[in-house]
């Protein structure tokens, strides 16, 4: 029992240690013990960040222990202590750690090494710090960015995929029924449910009394949905970019929509022509720069053909540095027209996205929904818009779901 205790007590003490850094080894030093093999790495691995005295960061490799990472931009040091901390932290911890990294160290300019972005972490906050300075990538390393970014796109197209399709199909293809029988346009699951009871015993089989077929006419060129994404590539917008331009691409894919992606800061670039690929999307961005908001969705007033089956996005943060009462009053008239208008402050896993919130205000007051949204509730999002439903009380959901 008292073994048990001892190492119950020396693992409360190895962790203390741990935590306090090794400025204070000479403390703990007196309380017998010490740091396991397995401690003793991690020990390193976070004294590489966060111990500024001993240490020095990413500094001097002649520092105390051989534990100094070295100088310079040649980087297998660097490179062993991602190794080490991948194998010694969980995933989370380790986007931390890689976040901390960046931060502290001032390794921004050693992402582009290609050894180095080889044993990153995928992570959406790093992919975005990449796309900020991406017009400074070298030759060397553009192809290891790339497989870098598309490992992150590659993550959340496996997380959004499949329910943007099936929240899309289910609104649009699937909504309306026509007396005009089709065999291409048979609705088999409900012809089968409503005759059920129409079931023959002899012939062992349903013979229906009633077919049902979807309307064919509410996929044609005239009657499909367009959704227009107006994304605000300021750089506070990063993350909210990478999903944008990864959701763009799925709707884009989708014979059913009309999609136009468009993106600004004090200018404009339709991306629509990109959305083949996620990847050519995003490095279509150029982030950063000031914001003219009202000048964007001036210019995407172009793309509404029929307003009772037009989505307009809004992706911003609202920080407009053009024209505050023109852009006002040119949201709440594409309100009135018909049009579906969605204001997301930000469309990221987590964090309170800072914007302006005396904006965020008077456009919700128009009755525009005007929030930030977790990608994983967008399909959702998608859902009820094209089905009609009120979206303000989707928000009220919404706003329930985080406080809970």
């Amino acid at each position: 029992m008292n073994n048990i205790n001892n190492a119950a007590d020396q693992e409360k003490i190895n962790r203390w240690r741990l935590i306090l850094g090794a400025e204070s080894q000479n403390r703990f030093s007196s309380m017998g013990g010490g740091l396991s093999v397995e401690q003793d790495l991690i020990d390193q691995a976070l004294a590489a960040i966060y111990n500024k005295t001993e240490y020095g960061g990413f500094g001097d490799s002649s520092g105390t222990n051989g534990r100094g990472a070295g100088n310079g931009p040649s980087n297998p040091q660097i490179t062993r202590w991602l190794g080490d901390v991948r194998t010694l932290f969980d995933k989370e911890l380790v986007t931390v750690i890689q976040g901390d990294a960046m931060n502290r160290c001032g390794l921004k300019q050693l992402i582009f090494e290609p050894e180095l972005l080889d044993n990153l972490e995928p992570d959406v906050s790093l992919a975005s710090t990449i796309l900020l300075l991406k017009d400074q990538i070298p030759k060397r390393s553009k192809e290891s960015v790339r497989v870098f970014i598309r490992k992150i796109v590659e993550e959340i197209n496996k997380l959004l995929e499949q329910d943007i399709r099936r929240v899309v199909t289910a609104a649009v293809n699937r909504r309306r029924h026509s007396p005009i029988p089709s065999a291409a346009a048979l609705d088999y699951k409900m012809t089968i449910s409503r005759n059920l009871k129409h079931y023959n015993r002899q012939l062992k089989t349903i013979v229906p009394e009633h077919f049902y077929f979807f309307d064919r006419t509410s996929t044609t060129a005239a009657n499909k949905w367009t959704i227009i994404l107006d994304i605000d590539q300021s750089g506070s917008m990063g993350e909210s970019v990478i999903y944008s331009s990864i959701i763009s691409c799925i709707l884009a894919s989708m014979s059913s929509l009309k999609t136009h992606v468009v993106a600004f800061d004090t200018n404009i670039v339709d991306l629509t022509e990109k959305c083949d690929d996620p990847v050519d999307l995003l490095f279509g961005f150029q982030l950063g720069g000031g914001t003219d908001i009202d000048k964007s969705v001036a210019y995407c007033e172009q793309f509404i053909e029929n307003p009772a089956k037009t989505l307009f996005f809004l992706i911003s943060d609202l920080e407009e540095g053009g024209n505050r009462a023109a852009l006002l009053r040119r949201v709440e008239e594409m309100k009135a027209s018909g049009v579906t208008v969605v204001c997301l402050l930000a469309l990221a896993d987590g964090g309170r996205p800072y914007y302006d919130a005396q904006m965020a205000g008077k456009i919700s007051s128009m009755g525009i929904p005007c929030f930030a949204c977790n990608p994983q509730m967008l399909p959702e999002l998608l859902g009820r818009a094209l089905r009609g439903q009120d979206l303000n009380e989707f928000q009220k959901e919404f706003d329930k779901r985080k406080k809970s």
